[in-house]
């Protein structure tokens, strides 16, 4: 096919998600330099907020709603140990988990990745679909450098973040309208 590559993250943002499917919100509180990075956010259930839902900035993936008040929610940042939000390499088939092992706020690691994939520096990396907590294609970054996983027998890539957790100020939750209905599913 003639895949446009030009196609910015803003648009492919719009495509998968529409402004009715989001709940705006403001940062309250933000940690990037623990081990465990959270925030806090200004809504909460009364605004349709639970936990589980994801949170995207303008950039790109920011994190998952791990608890929620009546008015506000605390996030699970992708800059925590405890963080995986499931992968792709865009245009690929190529899959794995996007995980951050602390140090650097912009740097993240993604594992796993075969030995004959072919993969360039610059490759961007987005979200799999593969969960129920965001829709494929959101933007989390771009390959900036590609390593041996310990044992040598696949690829760990080092992963330069689309979104500066240190400075954002506002983001956006996603109502997962499919959540309910993948639960029942699953609880069947």
């Amino acid at each position: 096919g003639s895949r446009v590559k030009k196609k910015s993250y803003s648009d492919s943002l719009r495509s998968s998600l529409d402004s009715s499917s989001m709940i705006p919100a403001k940062i309250i509180d933000n940690s990037v330099r623990r081990r465990d990075n959270m925030l806090v956010i200004d809504v909460g259930s009364n605004d349709g907020v639970a936990p589980e839902m994801g949170v995207v900035s303008g950039t790109g993936v920011v994190g998952i709603i791990s608890e929620v008040t009546a008015h506000h929610a605390l996030v699970m940042s992708i800059l925590n140990s405890h963080s995986s939000i499931s992968c792709r390499l865009r245009g690929t088939e190529y899959f794995g988990y996007l995980k951050w092992k602390g140090g650097r706020p912009l740097r993240a690691c993604m594992d796993d990745v075969p030995r004959h994939a072919h993969i360039q520096k610059g490759d961007v990396v987005e979200t799999s679909g593969f969960s129920n907590v965001f829709p494929a294609g959101i933007f989390l970054g771009k390959v900036a450098e590609i390593k041996n996983s310990s044992d040598g027998l696949a690829y760990e890539l080092e992963i330069l973040l689309s979104t500066d957790l240190a400075n954002i100020s506002h983001v956006n939750v996603i109502k997962n309208h499919s959540k309910e209905e993948l639960d029942s599913l699953l609880s069947k």
